[in-house]
């Protein structure tokens, strides 16, 4: 194992004295001689696949932050979530382990939910903690907390926290160093900020929540307990600052790891006014908007600090946009792109999402990838990147794809197979361009999530990717063999409790 003191060795006085003489900064020098890289993981919430103009080529919705980073790196086409909800996509990425393995086997957590991840499991901050990370949180966490309760014996919801007390379990007790976060999503309560585990302000006033932007309402959010300074428009200008200030924190001699769950452009839909009028898809347009802005303003943090050089930056999405057919046709714009559904959906717009890395030096700029992966992967290829491998009981879902990072036309594919699943618990299995849907309907939002097989139809759905990308033509009772060997091979992934080859 590369310690700090290993490190200190190899950037000593020698390098520093040669870093004088040729005009480059002691920062620059000892990065250099550093083994691994800072790790930035840049996770938007509800940011369909056809939003960043770098996927779709719209200019309905500006995008240059995006466009230009993917100009810089690479940018994966067939990249997917574990879920097409965001709770159990986030303990995926957390974890490298599929959420349907959890506790959780459909649905979210809710901001007074039980911590989702033991404490005991292995995630991505803890993992590269063993390599002397330092590891940052800042963001919408939404995988349960250990509420202090005043009741010890009752159940955590809004009249037992004890705010004047630090939460026993959340992102200090899974590796991370520091955290700056909100419980769950913008749209529950409770409505406060957490730093290292303890509410910065608490939740003693209450809101009475409000309506959607497509009913007339300010953005859409449950009534509840919240801080009395708390403003929703401003949740992701702080996510941005405390990201930055993270960065700047940071020094050249310790790598660090920052995961960033942004909040947005999840309802509520609240861009700031400097946002307003900026696309030409009003509130959730000009919201994308400030969030391409938030994430250039992040990736600008690392670059500044002088740590572009040694950073690898990823940007994606946590599932697809909540963008049901009435407002694609009411502005004529495909947040998710050319494919089926939306958010929460076991088709392909529901967990298809766009994914951007960069890593100068080691990913070659402006070049694209079509090979399939997940968000589960991070585990893996962090583990990768410092030179380490996975336990058996760690990342049971998650594949090194650093090799197609570095190599876009790297041949053959990295994972056997993809799991998917829907919001409501409906399953698929992606193998080559095969995907296997295990019932009908859409398993979400789009109606009708579920639909009774009729007697001698098909059970289930079976699609041609390649042939037929949009999921049309269901050849569930045309290709039979099909159908059998990929329901072997999910009922396997299922009963063994791994996938990845261990």
């Amino acid at each position: 194992m590369y310690t700090r003191r290993d490190f200190l060795k190899t950037a000593g006085r020698a390098a520093a004295a040669l870093a004088l003489a040729d005009g480059r900064s002691l920062a620059q020098t000892a990065a250099r001689n550093r083994r691994f890289p800072n790790i930035v993981f840049i996770l938007a919430d509800d940011l369909g696949y056809g939003d960043p103009a770098c996927y779709s080529g719209q200019t309905k919705v500006p995008t240059p932050a995006m466009d230009r980073f993917a100009s810089e790196g690479i940018r994966f086409t067939d990249a997917h979530t574990p879920s097409a909800v965001c709770t159990p996509t986030r303990y995926g990425i957390v974890t490298g382990r599929y959420c349907w393995r959890s506790s959780l086997k459909r649905g979210v957590l809710n901001g007074y939910s039980e911590p989702l991840i033991e404490a005991s499991r292995l995630t991505v901050a803890s993992l590269l903690k063993r390599h002397d990370y330092n590891t940052g949180c800042v963001g919408k966490w939404h995988l349960g907390l250990g509420w202090a309760m005043k009741d010890a014996g009752a159940n955590a919801k809004a009249d037992n926290v004890d705010w004047l007390k630090p939460v026993t379990h959340g992102p200090p007790s899974l590796g991370f160093d520091y955290s700056y976060i909100i419980p769950a999503s913008l749209d529950m309560d409770p409505y406060c900020w957490l730093e290292n585990g303890w509410v910065v302000e608490p939740a003693t006033s209450q809101t009475p929540g409000s309506r959607r932007r497509w009913d007339g309402g300010d953005g859409f959010w449950r009534a509840g307990p919240v801080a009395p300074s708390f403003d929703f428009y401003e949740v992701l200008p702080t996510i941005t600052a405390q990201s930055t200030d993270f960065v700047k924190r940071q020094t050249a001699d310790i790598p660090f790891f920052l995961y960033v769950p942004l909040t947005a452009p999840h309802t509520p839909w609240m861009p700031t006014k400097d946002f307003r009028g900026k696309s030409r898809v009003d509130w959730y347009g000009d919201f994308v908007t400030q969030v391409d802005a938030s994430i250039g303003r992040i990736i600008e943090a690392v670059d500044r600090a002088g740590f572009k050089d040694d950073t690898l930056v990823i940007v994606t999405s946590d599932n697809g946009s909540h963008w049901p057919v009435a407002q694609i046709e009411k502005f004529d714009y495909r947040a998710n792109g050319p494919w089926r559904g939306q958010k929460s959906d076991i088709h392909e717009a529901g967990h298809r999402v766009p994914f951007l890395c960069r890593w100068p030096g080691r990913i070659k700029p402006g070049t694209q990838s079509s090979q399939t992966i997940c968000l589960t992967d991070l585990l893996a290829t962090c583990a990768a990147a410092v030179g380490d491998t996975l336990p058996r009981d760690a990342g049971q879902d998650s594949y090194n794809i650093l090799p197609a990072m570095l190599d876009p036309e790297l041949k053959g594919p990295i994972r056997e197979a993809t799991v998917h699943h829907s919001g409501n618990g409906l399953f698929a299995i992606r193998v080559g361009p095969w995907k296997l849907i295990l019932g009908l309907g859409s398993g979400g939002f789009t109606a009708p999530p579920q639909v009774k097989p009729e007697p001698g139809g098909p059970q289930g759905q079976l699609y041609d990717l390649q042939d037929d990308p949009g999921e049309q033509k269901n050849l569930w009772l045309d290709r039979p063999e099909i159908v059998q060997r990929l329901t072997t091979l999910l009922e396997r992934y299922q009963q063994q409790g791994y996938s990845r080859s261990m």
